[in-house]
């Protein structure tokens, strides 16, 4: 064998070597990251093991439709947990997800006590979840209601005429894919989805006129769009009192007949991991560093995909929206 052959060979091996000790690199990295969160976050899912703990479940941010939060709960309607404590602190979100998530707290609450505590927020869809609780508990300064419902659609109909651009179509009816924001509204496609409106209203309406028990002058003061206080709310009737988690603690010890002194373990709705960026971060920049710069990219811009995808909200929305220019 020739000395050039020997060096080939020679590399080869090396680089097969360099090519391991890189790949085992990454692998003890993230298992490093996966221990230290492991540590840092110990209640999760596998926190409520017996019945000495009372479920502690977030709502937050914008509410879509979600079978793992379904299914989720499910699990604990089948937990030992003797009761739950909802916090919500959310804008609201889809009409469908809205009642999806409130269909599946009302299950929970068929199984075990179940209170909600709202923490800043519980607006439009969010208060649809509220809605499922027997009671509801809200700090003076939380904001409550938004009693109503919203389709949104951006019209680019006069940006494309400035800019030059036509947009050819052919449609089976009128009202087919209408809006579409290519055109100016007609007259008919506005009422069709008025009717939309209307009807999902009318739906969100009566389940605050069943659910909070309020009817005629009281259910059309709270049901005209508004947010209020949790001050306000308590005397119209939309929560049943002011406080936190230490009030709904004490609810549920008088109540409900919950034991006293338990403690409050959070359960999770997401896979344990989902939610920690820093995790994804952390193996993205360990590939980088041992040259697998290519797959660390790949990792950010999944990254960017669910921070888009989580933004955006297609249908009618039950949607608080404060002011552009509100603090």
């Amino acid at each position: 064998m020739s000395f050039e052959t020997d060096a080939i060979v020679d590399r080869r091996r090396m680089r097969r070597k360099l090519t391991f000790w890189r790949v085992a690199a990454v692998v003890i990295a993230i298992a490093a990251v996966v221990t230290v969160a492991v540590v840092v976050t110990p209640a999760g899912r596998g926190a409520l093991t017996g019945r000495n703990a009372i479920a502690r479940v977030n709502i937050e941010g914008l509410i879509r439709s979600d079978q793992e939060r379904v299914e989720a709960l499910e699990r604990l309607e089948k937990s030992p947990a003797p009761a739950v404590i909802v916090h919500i602190n959310s804008p609201g979100g889809t009409t469908a997800g809205s009642e999806q998530l409130y269909d599946s707290l009302v299950r929970l609450k068929a199984k075990k006590p179940l209170v909600v505590v709202v923490e800043g927020l519980a607006a439009s869809g969010g208060y649809i979840a509220a809605l499922a609780s027997d009671h509801i508990i809200a700090q003076q300064s939380s904001l409550v209601g938004s009693i109503g419902v919203l389709f949104q659609f951006p019209n680019v109909s006069e940006l494309l005429k400035t800019v030059g651009v036509k947009v050819e179509e052919v449609k089976s009816s009128p009202l087919k894919a209408a809006p579409n924001g290519f055109e100016p509204t007609s007259p008919e496609a506005r009422a069709a989805l008025e009717m939309l409106v209307k009807d999902s209203y009318a739906w969100f309406r009566d389940l605050v006129k069943d659910r909070r028990h309020l009817d005629g002058d009281a259910l059309q003061t709270v049901a005209d769009g508004r947010v209020f206080t949790g001050r306000q709310a308590v005397g119209l009737k939309l929560i049943d009192q002011l406080g936190d988690e230490k009030t709904a603690i004490a609810w549920l010890e008088a109540e409900k007949k919950v034991a006293t002194g338990l403690p409050v373990h959070d359960f999770k709705l997401t896979p344990r991991f989902s939610d920690m960026t820093f995790l994804r971060s952390a193996a993205a920049l360990t590939l980088d560093a041992v040259g697998l710069g290519a797959m660390a990219r790949r990792l950010e811009q999944a990254g960017l995909v669910q921070a888009v995808d989580r933004f955006s909200l297609d249908g009618m929305l039950a949607l608080w929206q404060p002011p552009a220019n509100s603090n």
